[in-house]
């Protein structure tokens, strides 16, 4: 709830915010001056119609003349069409206009998403990005484009009508100059306490939000722990203050517009007051006051438009900070320019450019920490030859991934180097790494398509033929071909539709679509039933064959067969050789693979029994 907290505390639009924005909005110029044109065209029909009246009963009521009356019904039925044409006009821009700025935020949000390190994705939550990408952008969009039309109408609209009222008799037009002074006064006070109100109902709107999602996924915990009455206490609670919040904003909106009608018609009363004098002298004629008491009238409309605007400006502001926030917010991690120059970015690379990589890591005198001065690792080193698996080993803590997401570059050392191939990897490019790196997560994610799409993804530009060859290499073939649609069947989201098993050995297939010279395989088993343990173990010993494998075990009886087990405490390597060599040693490695051989032992006595 943060980011809700903070938004209450905005209460002005900051120009430097809007400058992303207006840059946005200047890449569709030629629809941009078409609105403003349509908007002013609009404008000033609104304030020739009550003209054309003023005309019609001088002339026709008062005068009696009606030799102009086929030239007026003409001149009404070309406004008519003048309004028709104006109104599908400025609509249709407006709509191209947000659908842009809707998809050119997007579009430089997602951008900049694909450029960010990994350490952001661990601090931001996935919720938060996701309101930045839809709702924010979405509130943006349609108060840019829409905004921008009552704006130029509504300001246009009051300009043209002060114009015409002091043109036509200064006298009568100094009450609405009087009155309009008084409107916008009360426009700007009332529009920031109902700013205020919104922005508390959109924060209890957003804890709402949140309950009702951890409702649903919670559902579960919520039945076993039975706290039924709990949640919907603390549920009932936030929606009461939602309500309130809700009532006083629509309150305060009502009130507001009652004052202004109050201001507007008291303000139409002095002008017919007057105005009849005027007439009585024959000083103006019955259609000029009746024109001033229809501006007078028509003079509300406005005033609430451009508030309308401002306020909704207002509202925009977190909204706007945000999206530009995320466009704007730099990766941690990032090539120099000289590398970039020579192996290009993630977005333009430089293929040429990019050497083979045979697969010899060396760690040098590396030091980490997430926190300042809250070492994870400090001076670690270890040596591995190409071709060589080592499996990394210890308890929580011990600093086993953040050994594999430094040498995926997720992150950098802080000190000390990382060599691949006996060079620093910062003097090549992290696009040329990854694109040679191969990562099996504990947890593998699918993409919501078919199976063959989500083997592809290891190696976009894959034939049909490949996928299925590295399919049948890990054995996702042999439960494919009972699947309804084989190959093309959809695997839902997430993979839901699969089992941890079978998602895991499409990742694998991934793996070895890829062809990745350095393997990192993180707790690859932890998840899986001991059934889908053998034949994942069977597909594990294909994947590392001929590549530098560097695998996170949490069942040491999958990382027996590795060339080096590499055993950490606290950042620091304690034991380190293959499985003969650290059972003789009978220390802490010994101690770790006796309790947990023990422990599985158990556990199949007490299924068997």
């Amino acid at each position: 709830m943060q980011h809700d907290d903070q938004d209450i505390q905005y209460t002005k639009v900051q120009l430097s915010t809007w400058k992303k924005i207006i840059g946005i909005i200047f890449k569709s110029k030629k629809h941009l001056v078409l609105l403003i044109i349509f908007s002013g065209i609009l404008a000033t029909l609104d304030v020739i119609i009550p003209l054309f009246n003023r005309y019609a009963i001088d002339t026709f009521f008062v005068g009696g003349d009606y030799s102009t009356w086929p030239y007026y019904v003409a001149a009404n039925l070309g406004l008519a069409l003048a309004f028709g044409l104006v109104v599908w006009g400025f609509i249709y821009q407006a709509g191209i206009i947000e659908a842009d700025v809707s998809y050119e935020l997007r579009r430089q949000a997602f951008e900049n998403l694909q450029r960010l390190s990994y350490s952001y994705f661990d601090k931001t939550p996935q919720g938060w990005v996701m309101a930045r990408m839809t709702s924010d952008t979405r509130k943006l969009s349609l108060i840019i484009s829409w905004g921008m039309v009552d704006f130029v109408w509504a300001g246009l609209q009051m300009v043209l009508i002060l114009i015409v009222l002091y043109l036509t008799f200064v006298k009568l037009a100094l009450i609405m100059t009087i009155v309009l002074p008084i409107m916008l006064l009360i426009a700007y006070f009332f529009t920031k306490i109902i700013l205020k109100q919104h922005r508390f109902a959109r924060k209890f709107n957003s804890q709402l939000t949140a309950q009702y999602s951890e409702g649903f996924l919670g559902a579960k915990t919520t039945k076993s722990l039975s706290i039924e009455d709990s949640n919907y206490d603390e549920f009932s609670l936030t929606a009461n203050n939602l309500k309130r919040a809700s009532i006083k904003a629509v309150i305060s909106s009502a009130l507001f517009s009652s004052i202004l009608l109050i201001i507007a018609y008291l303000a139409v009363t002095t002008t017919m007051v007057q105005g009849t004098v005027y007439v009585l002298g024959s000083v103006i004629s019955l259609g000029t006051l009746q024109m001033f008491l229809f501006y007078t009238v028509n003079f509300f409309e406005p005033v609430m438009a451009i508030s309308r605007t401002l306020s909704d400006l207002q509202n925009a502001q977190a909204s706007a900070e945000r999206i530009v926030g995320l466009i704007e917010t730099k990766p941690e991690l990032f090539d120099k320019e000289e590398v970039i120059a020579k192996y290009g970015d993630l977005f333009n690379d430089q293929k040429d450019e990019w050497e083979d990589l045979k697969g010899d890591v060396e760690f040098k005198d590396v030091s980490f920490y997430y926190k300042d001065n809250e070492y994870i690792l400090e001076h670690f080193n270890l040596k591995v030859k190409a071709g060589q698996s080592v499996a990394l080993v210890g308890h929580t803590g011990s600093g086993k991934t953040t050994l594999v997401n430094l040498l995926s570059r997720f992150y950098e050392p802080k000190e000390g180097e990382i060599l691949i191939d006996g060079k620093d990897y910062r003097t090549r490019s992290i696009h040329w790494l990854h694109a040679r790196l191969g990562y099996v997560l504990q947890t593998p994610h699918l993409f919501s398509t078919t199976v063959m799409e989500n083997i592809r993804y290891g190696r976009l530009d894959a034939t049909d033929d490949e996928v299925i060859y590295a399919a049948k290499m890990v054995g996702v073939d042999d439960f494919v071909k009972n699947l309804e649609k084989g190959y093309e069947t959809y695997v839902g989201e997430g993979g839901n539709l699969l089992s941890v098993g079978q998602k895991q050995l499409i990742s694998f297939a991934r793996a070895v679509l890829a062809d990745p010279r350095i393997l990192i395989l993180d707790e690859a088993t932890s998840s899986i039933d001991s059934e889908s343990e053998a034949i994942i173990q069977d597909a594990t010993e294909k994947l590392l064959a001929d590549r530098t494998s560097f695998i996170v075990a949490h069942r040491l009886s999958t990382i027996v067969e590795s060339d080096l087990i590499v055993m950490l405490d606290m950042g620091k390597i304690i034991e380190m050789g293959t499985h003969e060599e650290l059972l003789n040693l009978r220390g802490a490695y010994f101690e770790l693979y006796k309790n947990q051989f023990f422990k599985e032992k158990s556990k199949e006595l007490e299924e068997q029994i």
